[in-house]
C-alpha cells in the first residue's frame, strides 16, 4: 500500500529501505548463508571489475541454494549491467518468484530500477516509469538510475 501511495502521490522512500545483501547474509538457513556469502563475494568481485568471476559466484550460489532470491537479484543487477537485458529480467522474475512476502517490500526498489534499466533500449517510456518508482522508492539508491554492487552489497 505504501509503494502504490509512493507513486501515486509522488512522495519519496515510503516504506523499508531497500535491501543490502550484507544485512540478510546471516539469515536462514546453513545452505542459504552459504549462498549468500557467495553471492557478496560475487558482489565484491564485481566491484574489482572482475566480472567473469561475480558470475560464477552467482552461479555457484544457485547451485547451493536454488531458491535464494538474492542470487537471482544480483545476476539481474550483473547481466543489466552487461548489456543483456533478456537475461536479466528472466532473473528478476525469478527473484520475484522465490521472494518471502516479508522481504518483497525491501526489495521493491530493486526490482524496479532494474527491469527500467534492462528495459532502456526496448521500451524507454517503460524504462522511465520504472526508474521513476525507483528513484521515489529509494532515492539515496535509485536517484542516478543505476544499481552498483556497492549498493547491493
Amino acid at each position: 500500500m505504501a509503494a502504490a501511495l509512493s507513486w501515486v502521490f509522488g512522495c519519496t522512500a515510503l516504506g523499508p529501505a531497500p535491501v543490502r545483501l550484507s544485512e540478510v547474509a546471516d539469515d536462514g538457513d546453513a545452505r542459504r548463508r552459504a549462498s549468500v556469502r557467495l553471492v557478496l563475494e560475487g558482489l565484491d568481485d564485481e566491484a574489482s571489475g572482475r566480472v567473469v568471476g561475480a558470475a560464477s559466484q552467482y552461479e555457484r550460489a544457485l547451485q547451493v541454494d536454488a531458491s535464494n532470491p538474492w542470487a537471482y537479484l544480483a545476476l539481474a543487477r550483473h547481466w543489466v549491467e552487461q548489456g543483456e537485458p533478456d537475461r536479466a529480467l528472466a532473473f528478476l522474475d525469478q527473484c520475484e518468484a522465490q521472494l518471502d512476502p516479508a522481504d518483497s517490500l525491501r526489495v521493491e526498489a530493486h526490482l524496479a530500477g532494474l527491469r527500467g534499466a534492462a528495459l532502456r533500449e526496448r521500451d524507454p517510456s517503460a524504462s522511465q516509469a520504472w526508474l521513476a518508482q525507483a528513484a521515489r522508492l529509494a532515492p539515496e539508491t535509485w536517484g542516478d538510475g543505476w544499481l552498483d554492487a556497492q549498493e547491493l552489497r
